[in-house]
């Protein structure tokens, strides 16, 4: 999946130093749900468990071919919330150097047809803190409406704490 400026793209081992670059600032992780990374290894062990498999993507910038950010989306048995058998959660987040720049809300979008046109999913989930109201405008800007309800999500990181805002979109909305 791409656009002019970024391609989707399964994680490789030999981004496990970029990852620690972006993902070791302590203002990246917190507002995603996971700590801060504290070294290459711990990084390249992100890679090998959790952003393998057919779900999770780098976001490339094409112009340098560096991973910049992560993307990707939940089933209902790995979902932080509770969805349904035809549902996803998505969840992203982009290197600091990048916010502000619409690259998040292009890359959700590339996800939301995704799932919607290839996967069958019927509506996807988002979810944001409240202090990272950013997270919550990148959604908004896909077409994911507020829900109303604020919730915990206690195995994130500062999750049992720091409550999220439930976001939610139909494919019916997009696709009638």
């Amino acid at each position: 999946m791409e656009t002019e400026r970024i391609r989707l793209r399964p994680w490789q081992e030999s981004d496990a130093e970029v990852l620690f670059k972006y993902a070791s600032d302590p203002e990246v992780g917190p507002r995603a749900g996971w700590a801060p990374h504290r070294s290459v290894e711990e990084s390249l062990q992100v890679i090998r468990t959790f952003f393998k498999g057919d779900h999770t993507w780098a976001i490339e910038l094409r112009a340098t071919g560096e991973a910049i950010g992560c993307i990707g989306y939940l089933t209902q048995t790995e979902s932080n919330i509770s969805i349904g058998e035809d549902e996803g959660e998505v969840g992203y987040w982009t290197a600091r150097p990048y916010w502000n720049q619409g690259i998040a809300s292009e890359a959700l979008k590339l996800v939301v047809d995704y799932c919607f046109c290839q996967k069958g999913i019927q509506t996807l989930w988002g979810n944001y803190f409240l202090n990272n109201p950013a997270s919550g405008r990148v959604m908004e800007k896909c077409g994911f409406r507020d829900t109303g309800e604020n919730t915990y999500c206690r195995h994130l990181f500062r999750g049992d704490s720091c409550p999220v805002r439930v976001m939610r979109l139909d494919r019916q909305i997009l696709f009638p």
